[in-house]
């Protein structure tokens, strides 16, 4: 199991009760071992960051970005907290933005399945 920081657990409950559409529409292809028999959890703690979706079994993070992540400074803390998952948890980080989630799931659902291939 990966320690996180105190108070995470807390917050990801609440996030994972308010999921937006997309994390809804993508939550739907990976709930219940759907993609290789293997277990993705959505909004884990992870170190002291939050993330989308996780798969332990593969050391894979999944994020869906909204357009606030295009922003100047959310594409900083995006490129800081992308960093720390990689070299300090040694994840691999997917992201897919809320159109692609929308408008092409099976895209989407492909890509994730290449990557645990």
């Amino acid at each position: 199991m990966r320690c996180y920081k105190p108070g995470l657990k807390d917050k990801a409950r609440v996030l994972r009760s308010s999921m937006t559409d997309t994390e809804r529409k993508l939550w739907r292809h990976l709930r219940r071992k759907q993609i290789n028999g293997l277990q993705f959890y959505r909004q884990r703690p992870l170190g002291k960051y939050i993330v989308d979706f996780y798969c332990p079994a593969k050391n894979l993070v999944i994020e869906i970005d909204g357009s606030q992540h295009f922003q100047e400074n959310n594409i900083k803390k995006d490129g800081k907290r992308d960093l720390f998952l990689n070299r300090v948890l040694k994840l691999k980080v997917l992201r897919f933005n809320n159109l692609d989630v929308l408008r092409n799931i099976e895209g989407v659902v492909s890509k994730i399945f290449d990557e645990i291939k």
